[in-house]
């Protein structure tokens, strides 16, 4: 009955485009996560810490960085930057893009864990000789990373999801294949199921990765 429904043959011989185009996608989405996690630790730590212009600067950052879409940075950054003289690939455009975007989510995952630690352990660390970085190190960070655990592994999943539009700067990730195929050869559903396929193939053991860590982390007493 599917081989009725579907084009066996054509998703077999244009499969192997989906596992490349995969390959992209998974390359553009593990930068955007590294630089993402790394650009939103700087900005939580500065923000906890209140460092005076650093923190306007950070809140301007994030406002901006949340409240534009995408692909509209995507654009300015393929299409806008160019006429400043500055021309970046494509691939390029996409990490820094998915990186600019991430960045405030992690920052805010990052900061509410932060906070969570209550003052009265780092009075505690601090009566018993502990120095602002060995209390940081030693009470404050284990616990803020454990608290931020759910929200980074959500933001990591929003932000492969969040690749699929990537395809509007020419590149030839998941969905410029799904649409490119579409358009030669009009088969919608074929495309489109190997489209899902391929995505569920990249998230879901992410998604059961989180759950095991949080699942953890909670039976360790973090979750509270």
């Amino acid at each position: 009955m599917i081989a009725n429904w579907l084009d066996l043959e054509f998703m077999s011989e244009y499969a192997p485009l989906y596992v490349e185009a995969a390959g992209l996608t998974v390359r553009i989405a593990f930068f955007g996560i590294v630089f993402s996690l790394l650009l939103g630790f700087v900005c939580a730590a500065v923000q906890y810490y209140h460092i005076p212009v650093a923190r306007k600067a950070v809140a301007v950052y994030i406002e901006l960085s949340r409240n534009t879409p995408l692909l509209v940075q995507l654009f300015f950054l393929y299409f806008g930057l160019p006429k400043l003289g500055v021309v970046l690939s494509s691939e390029a455009c996409a990490v820094i893009g998915l990186t600019f975007l991430g960045g405030s989510y992690m920052a805010e995952a990052f900061r509410s864990g932060l906070e969570s630690v209550e003052r009265s352990q780092i009075e505690s660390a601090a009566s018993l000789g502990f120095s602002r970085w060995l209390t940081m190190k030693e009470v404050v960070f284990p616990q803020a990373m454990a608290m931020s655990v759910p929200g980074l592994c959500a933001n990591v999943i929003f932000l492969i999801k969040e690749t699929s539009v990537v395809s509007m700067i020419a590149l030839a990730d998941l969905m410029y294949v799904a649409k490119d195929l579409i358009g030669l050869y009009y088969e919608t559903d074929e495309a489109l199921i190997m489209l899902v396929i391929a995505y569920l193939v990249i998230l879901l053991p992410i998604s059961i990765l989180a759950a095991l860590l949080e699942r953890r982390l909670r039976y360790a007493g973090f979750g509270h």
